[in-house]
């Protein structure tokens, strides 16, 4: 559960933060000794950081090439308008290869991240995303190689606590 109010990160839940990105399988008790502070501070403040939608997982990130998805593409959709946005949305989360899927301004209506096992496939994924009477129009760009992994630690790091 995310709230309205940006949550405040002071020194220790950033050094918190850091530990368990840099090192997911550490341990509460490990952390406590690394950071110098008592087992339970570590284990609330963690709490507090899920309960307030800080830290969203704890699952291992998986790399889609790794698993034979070699081929990485972002697709632009554009959908009739008042014609059931959700209902595509709901279709689009059945497709596997669709990894994310954001509703977006500007020329378009819905941007996916998909994968595929190479470009004779990803005409297969592509084929399968727009073939409902909502969609208008697609456009697709292929992905070359990821120049900066998705990433939060340096926007933590830098995430200063806020004074009212």
């Amino acid at each position: 559960m995310t709230t309205e109010t940006p949550v405040t990160l002071d020194r220790l839940d950033r050094a918190i933060v850091a530990l368990f990105a840099g090192e997911p399988r550490i341990g509460v008790l490990e952390a406590s000794r690394r950071l110098k502070v008592a087992r339970g501070t570590v284990q609330a403040r963690l709490d507090r950081l899920e309960r307030t939608g800080v830290v969203t997982g704890w699952g291992p990130d998986i790399s889609p090439e790794a698993i034979g998805y070699g081929v990485t593409a972002f697709v632009t959709i554009q959908i009739a308008q008042h014609s059931g946005r959700e209902a595509l949305t709901l279709r689009l989360e059945d497709i596997p290869e669709v990894l994310e899927c954001w509703t977006i301004t500007g020329s378009g209506d819905l941007w996916c991240r998909i994968v595929a096992h190479s470009n004779a496939d990803l005409q297969r994924v592509i084929d399968l995303m727009v073939s409902e009477d909502r969609v208008v129009r697609s456009s697709t760009l292929i992905g070359l190689s990821e120049a900066i992994p998705y990433r939060t630690g340096p926007l933590v790091a830098a995430a200063a606590p806020t004074t009212a």
